[in-house]
């Protein structure tokens, strides 16, 4: 073989090789909704160093803000963490066994549950319930796009090449909360 042969087919043996690491190496968390229906992914993003995002919401019958927050283990799967209300009302509340509660300022704190969420399946309210995520890098508010509809939040882990494109390009339908 010819030396500028050998030199070429070297350097793509390289490339090939850097290319199947990035593809491999662990390169963070995915976070993603989707309609439950079907259809393009509304989110779709690369989350931080701590991997979690926040559930925030209105009460439907109070109207009163209420924050969950989630985090997720290695395999993407999402737990429950916290949840912090104004006041208990239809379907919130501590339950005996499930976390610690108690009380900063104004707000009711239910902490410490770590509960796995097999599968987030959230009902998008109308525009003032105003269901939104919130993640390290941004927030989307799910009532001002899809209010009414299904919607499956989700996360996985990528490899490095993955966690270039969603830094370079991700993708989040509009608005944006606080935009």
């Amino acid at each position: 073989m010819q030396r500028p042969a050998r030199l070429t087919l070297l350097a793509l043996a390289g490339l090939a090789l850097v290319f199947t690491a990035a593809a491999v190496l662990p390169g963070g968390m995915e976070l993603q909704v989707s309609p439950l229906q079907g259809g393009a992914p509304l989110l779709r993003v690369l989350l931080g160093d701590k991997p979690g995002f926040t559930l925030h919401y209105h009460h439907s019958v109070n109207h009163k803000p209420i924050w969950e927050t989630h985090s997720l283990d290695p395999q993407g799967r999402i737990f429950i963490e916290e949840e912090r209300f104004v006041s208990f009302n239809a379907g919130m509340g501590h339950l005996p066994g499930r976390g610690r509660h108690y009380k900063d300022g104004d707000l009711q704190v239910i902490a410490d549950i770590h509960q796995l969420v097999p599968r987030l399946v959230l009902r998008v309210g109308a525009p003032g319930v105003d269901h939104t995520i919130v993640w390290s890098g941004g927030a989307i508010n799910l009532s001002a796009l899809v209010p009414g509809q299904a919607v499956e939040v989700s996360a996985r882990p990528v490899g490095l090449l993955r966690s270039l494109w969603l830094r370079l390009f991700p993708l989040h339908a509009s608005p944006m909360a606080g935009a």
